[in-house]
Parts: structure tokens; sequence; C-alpha cells
């Protein structure tokens, strides 16, 4: 293990981050000091006036009395009209559980782009209708970097690689804020998987966090990010969002920043230690910061000042944006219809085609006038992962009928489920069983007390459906469907297997029952309002029977466009990287009775592919938001050109990506986690350690070819590089190309560094035989390593190897320039 990457003590790193700023400046290298904040005189004349009660409520969340379904909300001081603040949820989407807004892709689409300029397009979108929804702040941007494929919120991020990631973020918040909405980048820092976020120490050494997960956080504090929403987890032994050398060391010494700092949900655990660290505000509600803070200004443990330094950087970003003074703008009128447009635009531009043989794709001739359309989310849209990125959309369209659509009358589309998620009515029960959609009259109890008989042993998923409260269930003594921890319980009912296609919550769970009768009691309650309640079963037995369906329509079409998801949720890492339920050996039959199939993966990361080689093609949609399915249409038939490139690796297994086979690494030992594998984070591991890819960073394919010609990179001013070369389209269609710089390692530098990083790219569009001459700068930061040694940053000098390619393993030219010093 180098030394970068070895744990750091807390002390250590303490000395390590607040002494970075004098370090920088005595090297001449590096950001500047922080200046000191201009003066505000209405804010100063505010803080004069608020008694100690009004300024502890603009640091913690409180109820809102108007309900407007947010995240969060502040109360303001109506006295001193200072308004409220309402804080939305929603990386993809403003997220509100009263109001419908614009579901967008999630982030990783988004990412897949490759367009900042996109980006800020997506951020104006959710701005414009976060304040037109009646929010002042958006949770949003999640920049934290996909380190491992297994968390469960990699959709709702970026990307693996630190440039891009900087990038897209700094333009996202360009575009939230643009509206007027406060943007606030999350998590600050190493959130980087759900499993045991809330207590989980991350151990990792100086230069990898500075030259990874830092750097996006970096560009969006640069951008103007209004807040930051400090991160569950600890941080070298201290919880981040007290932890002072990330609040006040790296984020406003270091970087400048003069916003607020709030926690994520529940995420303070003290008063004073996690004020003094720079914690500002308390979500979403006074546990440590109400009462407790109050005591302690009292008895002398926090000075006021303390307490005003705070509010005064909550006043001063609210006098920012117009909140203080009346001259925020008016709240505009929501336009359904220009984020739909936008929608549709990023799922296209997002749309990934990772394997095309045999002309596969795009859908023409026979193969797009018979068709059998086979999954789930085929028939039912998989719009968005669960948690605080799930938006209500305004409206979403099943693939199936886009597909039924776009084939036109002509045309022959079948569909067959393939995958049941919701299960069959429960078989084999005694006399008086009525669970196939039970009503319950309000104020009464429904019961059954009687057998199951199972006829051969299998696997049985039991699933119930309901309206209201949880129905009991009990087989052979055992209840089914136990209700439990309050925040799992939230967890669990988020997600396209959350619920039924007519809006029944549904719980589900597997075991084992041998052949036999089994007891089985169940006992329903109507509450107050009345209840609906469905108990159902999925088996092997009945699994079989769906594949064979699926197969007939697969033999009967010329073409097969077969939907397969994967339904992550936020609280919830992944246990594999395999399709979850029966789906693999689904395609694997459907594959076998037709070879022209088309798999689309709406998935919210990375999946392994047994069956990759038997499949035609394989078209990644990840979670494509409301607009979804018209997009996966367009992109099948040839309307658009599959735009998107992968923004991680996709690994061939379990074993082989880089936190397998540690659990060091992930999910962590003993409470803490090393991040061991340094700055070689996604492709850079799979490159320093040898290891093929089942796809790499930057892979997509387009339905026309290009050719990449002259290359010439020259030293540029600040030390920086220049690259030129020259893109053609030499196919026959218009499409989208994505060509992609990666520099090598310094000769100068003793420090580790990675075999090649992203240094640049650029999305193009371009006609058949069109050419274009691109110039793409090469930034000095990504030129430098961090250095432990000085806390600062130094300029890789000497002559630097750069490669131009389509992909982190596909590089197809080569140059050499010399970075000179500054």
């Amino acid at each position: 293990m180098s030394e970068e990457s070895e744990p750091l003590s807390r002390r250590t790193t303490l000395r390590l981050f607040t002494g970075a700023v004098a370090a920088a400046a005595a090297t001449g290298t590096g950001l500047p000091p922080a200046k000191a904040a201009p003066g505000h005189s209405r804010v100063d004349e505010l803080l004069a006036r608020l008694t100690l009660d009004e300024k502890l409520s603009l640091l913690h969340g409180a109820k809102d009395p108007r309900g407007l379904g947010q995240a969060g909300y502040v109360p303001g001081v109506p006295r001193l009209r200072i308004p409220p603040l309402r804080l939305a949820d929603g990386p993809a989407g403003v997220r509100l559980r009263t109001a419908r807004a614009t579901a967008l892709p999630a982030p990783v689409m988004l990412a897949s782009s490759f367009d900042p300029a996109l980006a800020r397009e997506y951020g104006r979108v959710i701005g414009h209708e976060g304040r037109a929804l009646g929010q002042d702040v958006q949770l949003s941007p999640m920049v934290n970097l996909i380190r491992t494929p297994y968390a469960g919120r990699n959709f709702e991020t970026f990307a693996e690689d630190p440039l891009l990631s900087a990038d897209l973020a700094a333009e996202e918040i360009r575009g939230i804020q643009g509206e007027g909405l406060i943007a606030t980048v999350k998590h600050f820092a190493l959130n980087n998987q759900e499993t045991d976020r809330t207590t989980i120490d991350v151990r990792v050494g100086e230069q990898a966090l500075y030259e990874t997960e830092l750097r996006a956080f970096e560009a969006a504090v640069a951008a103007g990010a209004g807040a930051v929403m400090g991160a569950f987890n600890k941080v070298d032994g201290v919880h981040a969002c007290e932890n002072p050398a990330l609040l006040t060391g790296v984020l406003r010494e270091r970087w400048g920043f003069d916003g607020w700092v709030m926690s994520d949900w529940d995420a303070t655990h003290s008063t004073a230690p996690a004020l003094t660290a720079g914690l500002d505000m308390e979500m979403p509600s006074g546990r440590w910061f109400g009462e407790p803070l109050r005591r302690a200004v009292r008895d002398g443990t926090v000075p006021e000042a303390t307490v005003d330094r705070a509010v005064r950087r909550v006043l001063v970003l609210m006098d920012r944006f117009g909140h203080l003074d009346g001259t925020a703008p008016a709240r505009p009128v929501r336009d359904a219809q220009a984020g739909a447009r936008l929608a549709y635009r990023v799922a296209v531009a997002g749309a990934t085609l990772l394997r095309n043989e045999h002309a596969t794709l795009p859908l023409t001739g026979p193969a797009a006038r018979s068709l059998a359309v086979i999954g789930p989310t085929g028939a039912r849209p998989l719009v968005g992962g669960g948690g605080s990125a799930h938006v209500v959309p305004d409206r979403a369209t099943a693939p199936l009928d886009e597909i039924t659509a776009r084939a036109g009358s002509g045309a022959r589309v079948t569909y067959a489920l393939g995958e049941d998620l919701y299960g069959k009515p429960l078989p084999g029960t005694s006399h008086g069983a009525g669970f196939e959609g039970g009503t319950v009259p309000a104020g009464d109890t429904w019961t059954y007390d009687g057998t199951l008989t199972v006829g051969e042993a299998d696997e049985w998923t039991f699933l119930v459906h309901y309206s209201g409260e949880r129905p009991e269930v009990h087989l052979d003594g055992t209840e089914l469907f136990p209700v439990r921890d309050p925040l799992d319980e939230l967890f669990d009912g988020f997600g396209l297997a959350a619920t039924a296609p007519d809006g029944l919550k549904v719980r589900r769970t597997t075991l084992s029952l041998p052949a036999g009768r089994h007891p089985l009691r169940v006992a329903a309650k109507g509450g107050t309002k009345g209840q609906v309640f469905r108990l159902r079963h999925i088996t092997g037995a009945t699994r079989a029977v769906d594949v064979a369906e699926a197969v007939r329509a697969a033999r009967a079409a010329d073409g097969v466009v077969l939907f397969a998801y994967e339904d992550a949720v936020e609280g919830r890492d992944r246990a594999t990287l395999a399709l979850p339920g029966n789906q693999e050996a689904l395609i694997d039959a459907v594959t076998a009775a037709n070879p022209r199939t088309t798999v689309v993966l709406n998935t919210s990361s990375a999946v392994t592919m047994p069956w990759l080689e038997r499949a035609g093609a394989v078209l990644q949609m990840y979670y494509p938001g409301q607009e979804g399915a018209a997009a996966t249409a367009a992109v099948l038939f040839g309307d658009a050109d599959p735009g998107g490139r992968l923004t991680q690796t996709f690994p061939v297994s379990d074993s082989r990506h880089p936190t397998a086979g540690d659990p060091r690494r992930y999910p962590g030992t003993g409470g803490v986690q090393e991040y061991s594998e340094g700055i070689n984070v996604g492709y850079r591991w799979y490159d320093a350690e040898g290891v093929q890819p089942l796809f790499p960073f930057g892979h997509g394919l387009s339905y026309t070819t290009f050719a990449y010609t002259g290359l010439v990179v020259t030293p540029a001013r600040g030390g920086g590089l220049t690259a030129s070369f020259t893109v053609r389209n030499t196919g026959r269609r218009t499409g989208v190309t994505v060509p992609q710089l990666y520099v090598g390692p310094s000769p100068d530098l003793a420090l580790e560094q990675a075999p090649h990083v992203l240094a640049g790219y650029r999305r193009l569009e371009l006609a058949p035989g069109r050419m274009r001459r691109v110039t793409i700068p090469i930034a000095a930061r990504t030129l430098s390593s961090w250095d432990p040694a000085r806390h600062a940053w130094v300029l890789g000098t000497g002559t630097r190897t750069v490669r131009l390619g389509t992909s982190a393993r596909d590089l197809r030219l080569t140059a050499r320039a010399r970075v000179l010093p500054l």
C-alpha cells in the first residue's frame, strides 16, 4: 500500500486539512486563502434584532404548516419579514409527495451524455419547476463518485471519473441557481455506499481524497453552490457533519465556500461539536440545534457568536437570492411541456448501446413489423429509482405502447410477461380463502385460519398487496411480513416492485416449502377507511410457465425486445451484480429461441451479463424518466442515434472489480472501511491491475462509423496542454460520437499516478461524410497530483503521453507533448 492510500490518524488528518491553505500560499500552488466575506449591512441589521430563539429557528428544520410535501422546512421570522425556506428532494427532478413534477432521467443517464451544456439545461428545468412549485432550496446534485457497483444510489450520481463529475456538477448547479433556486451539493463527503451509511468510518489517504472524491465538490463550490449537505458517514473517526477538517479546513478555508452547510436528514450527532466544526443547519428537526443549543448558549458552552456565524451564513445566502429584500423574481408558472421535452432529450442523449451484432438495431424490415416485447418493465415503465430521488411524474407511458405506436398499424406487436413481479393468486388453500381482492370494511377484521397445500417442494415467494394496515400472515406459525424498523419500512416502500399497478403496497418474502399441508392464518384489519388486500405467490413452477410463454412469443416474431430491470432504492445496496429474480434464465431461453433479441436494461448501475454472447443487441437505458418509453422506441427504431457512453466500468463478474474480494474496502469490517485502492478508482483500477472489464468506461456504440485523425498536442499557457484532432462520419447516417482524451503519468513526479486519466472529451453529432476539427484544452489541474507532503497540488511536468479514443480501452491515436513548469 502506498503512503498516500494508508489510513491517516484523526490528528494527522486534521492537521493536514487545516494546514493546507497556508501551505498552498507558501508554495504558490493550489487555491489562494479564502477572502474575508464582504459586508452585508442588511444581514448585520437583522442579526442585531434577532432574539436567540429566532436565531435558533433558522438553524434547524421544523414541520411545515402549509405542507407542500417537500423534504424540509425552515420557518422564517415574520416579525422581521424573513421568509421561510422549503427544501425539496430529488436529484432527478423536484420530489414532492403532494404534487407532480417532471420526472427526469436519472443523473447517471444525464452523465452518460458527456454533455455539460445539457446538464445546465437539466438544472434549469429543476430550478424553474422548484420555484414554480413553491420551493426555495433543491437538495441536489449528488456528486459522490461511483466507487463500488453495489452502491444503491449509483443512479443518483454521475460517474466514477472525477473530471466528468466535476464538469456536470458545476453546470447543473449553474442551471438550477440561474432560475433562482438554491442548489445543494451532496453528500460531503465519501458517502459512496448505502450499507452502514450512518455508522461506517471511512479511511482514505489525503492524495486519493483530493484527486478523486473532492474534485466534484470543489467544482460545485467554484460554480457558486449555495448549500452543501454533510454526509451520514464518518471520515477518519469523526462524523462528517461534525468534522472540522472537512467543514472548515477544506470547505471554507481552502475553497472559500460562503454558503451554509446542512446535515443530511438525522445525520447530526451533537450540538457544540457540530456547530463549532462548521455545521450551520440541522435537518429535518431540532433535536440538537433546538432546545439543546439554546441551553448550551445560556450556560456558556457555546458562545452566541458561534450561533451568529451560522445564522449569518444562512441569511447571507437568502439575501443573495433576493429573499430578504423582496427582489426574488416572482414564482413562475410551471411549464410541464418544456420539462417533458428536456426529459426526452436527456433520455435519448444518455441511451447507451453496449452491443449490436448482425445489425440487430435499429429495427428495420421484418424485425420492425413482427415484434415480441417481453419483460415486466416493457408493460410498466420503470421511471426512476426509489428513495429521495423518486419523482411523481406528470405521465409515463409504457414502452410497449410506444413501440406499438411506432411500429405502425401494419405491424404485429405481441407481449409476454416473462418475469412476474406481483405474483399470481394463491392456490391450494382450504375453504374460506378470499385472498384475491378481498375488501375489509372500516372497523372490521377479516380472518382466515386454514391450510395451504403444496404438491411439490419448491421455492415460494409470498406477496401481500394491501391499501391500509399491513395484514398479518402466519405460515407454519411464522409471521411472513413482520413490520420492521421504521427506516427499513420506509425504504422497502420505494421502487417498482413495492407498488402494484393498481397502487396497492406490496411486501414479499421468499422461503423453501416442502410438499404437504401448511397451516395458514391471515388477519386483515379495515382500520378507519377500510382496505383492499391480496395474497399472492411466485414459485419455480409459475416462473417456468412465464418463461415458456415468452419463448413462444419470441419464436413467433422476427424481432424481440426484452426489457430487464434492477430496482435500486436509497438505503440499501445491491447484494449481487446479477439481474434479480429469474431474468437470466428468461434471457437465456428467449435468446436461444430468437437470436435477434435486443435486451433493454433498466438498471441503476452495472450488471453482469453471462448471456451477452447470445443477445443480438444490448441497450442500456438506466432509469429513463417519464419520457423514457418514447426515447427507447426512438432509439430502437433508429429515429435517434444512441448518444450515451458509459460513465462507469461494467465488470465481468462479482469477483473482478475494484471493491471485490476485500471486505475492508467494501463494505468495511468492524465499522471501518479503507479506500486502499488509493487514486485508482473505477477504470484506473482496471488499468493498474490489468483486469479486463465487460465494458470499459466511455464505451458506447453508434449506428454509424467515425474516423479519427491528426492528433496534435501542444503546450498551453498556465501549465496545460491543447489537443486538436479531426473527426469524420464515415457512415451513412447522422450519428453521435464522444472522442475522449486520456493522459499518462508525469515522469517528474514521484507520487502515485494512474496509468492514464480522462483529460478531456467532446460530444459531437455529425451528418454522413461531414468532418470537424476539434480542439480540447487539457487543464493544469488534470495534469497535477496532490502532494500529501506539501498539502498542495503539484504540476506534473515533463513529456506526457496523450491518447485519443472512444473509451478508456479503445485508444486509437497517440501524441506527446511537454508540460512546462509554471
